[in-house]
């Protein structure tokens, strides 16, 4: 790690999540053996259908562009390891931060951002919108059948509350669907961390493939991002020898550390004299970069967005596929019988428009797809 992190002696372990302060699962279950319930959590994440799929699940570049590119499954690994590495060098709760790292995704539609997008357009026809923390909710509460004894996967209160709060704050009067989730109070620490390890993940990664796609000239991204100016001339420096790929994957190492390092330094400076955990409940959010990190953050999305999301080369890849979308939501609405016999019967409770919407969430893309090809649409 780059920065001060010879310092770092787990300085937030006061205000580690405690095991014993869990509020427990909605259907109460005997202890494991040798497993605590946040690592059983994580592992009910890990083997739900849920998490698999988002290896066909796209996260910037769809499988059109190469089979070496991210998808939502790798990027959710990524995250979970800077997440553990950030959380125990801290002194937080690793297993706590693992379990919503692997999670933390698992609600997002097929064709990434702008499958949500459409989505959440055409449930505005009925007066709702969809938004993948409260449809990843609903996966874990409902959708997910493993069990014989409960509907879902059971996890802990507080792998449910991160899931729906580690990107956002819940005022008193939001969606009744969240209103058991402590609004207007902060989520752990260990929730809080997982939105900016994510930031940091999705930057260095999607930097990275788009620059193995050839969308990332060096010239243009030392001109629009100071860190990656001053980490090249660096990598020039020090390895004079290497080809420019080689160079690039120092650099990209580097800008993570610069970001990860950022984000354990704020963290620590923003918790202040916080005592304990009901502190952290009642404080403004206290995961946080430090300036220099969050002026890097700040440029390399700005510059990854323009060079990179709003490109003609990502949009038109994912944009035809969804284009699509509202002819197959309008299909299932006219045909619902057309719906898998299995899903309807799970999902008989809710309308039809929020059945539809969720069912074509859950799909991958290339389910997608093959789902509009069989239909004709």
């Amino acid at each position: 790690m780059a920065g001060g992190t010879e310092g770092f002696r787990q300085p937030l372990a006061h205000l580690r999540f405690p095991l014993e302060r869990a509020r427990g699962r909605r259907y109460p279950e005997f202890s494991h053996p040798y497993r605590n319930d946040f690592q059983r959590d994580r592992d009910r994440i890990v083997h739900a259908r849920a998490f698999r799929r988002l290896e066909d699940k796209t996260q910037v570049f769809s499988s059109s562009f190469s089979d070496h590119f991210r998808n939502r499954l790798t990027h959710t690994l990524e995250v979970s390891q800077i997440s553990r590495t950030v959380a125990a060098a801290l002194g937080l709760n690793t297993d706590f931060t693992e379990a919503l790292a692997l999670a933390h995704d698992i609600g997002h539609p097929p064709f990434a951002h702008s499958g949500e997008v459409e989505l959440n357009r055409l449930m505005q026809r009925f007066g709702e919108r969809f938004e993948h923390n409260t449809h990843a909710l609903r996966i874990v509460e409902s959708f997910e059948t493993r069990y014989a004894r409960f509907p879902g996967l059971n996890l802990t209160f507080e792998v449910r509350e991160g899931i729906v709060k580690h990107s956002r704050d819940l005022e008193p009067g939001c969606d009744p669907l969240l209103a058991g989730y402590l609004p207007g109070f902060r989520p752990p620490l260990e929730a809080q961390l997982i939105d900016l390890c994510d930031e940091a993940a999705y930057n260095a990664a999607d930097f990275d493939d788009a620059f193995d796609a050839g969308m990332i000239r060096i010239e243009d991204a030392q001109a629009a991002i100071g860190k990656f100016a001053e980490l090249w001339d660096d990598a020039e420096g020090m390895f004079p020898g290497a080809s420019e790929r080689i160079r690039m994957h120092e650099v990209v190492r580097a800008l993570i550390n610069v970001m990860v390092t950022g984000l354990m330094d704020g963290t620590v400076a923003a918790a202040g004299s916080l005592a304990d955990l009901d502190a952290v409940r009642s404080a403004p959010r206290i995961a946080v970069l430090t300036p220099e990190a969050a002026q890097c953050s700040r440029e390399m999305k700005a510059f990854l967005r323009s060079h990179v999301y709003l490109s003609k080369e990502v949009r038109g890849a994912t944009e035809a596929a969804v284009r699509r979308m509202e002819g197959l939501f309008d299909f299932f609405m006219d045909r619902p019988d057309v719906l898998p016999e299995a899903y309807r019967e799970q999902a008989a409770a809710e309308p039809l428009h929020r059945q539809v919407c969720d069912y074509i969430a859950g799909m991958t893309d290339g389910f997608f797809l093959r789902t509009c090809d069989q239909l004709g649409l």
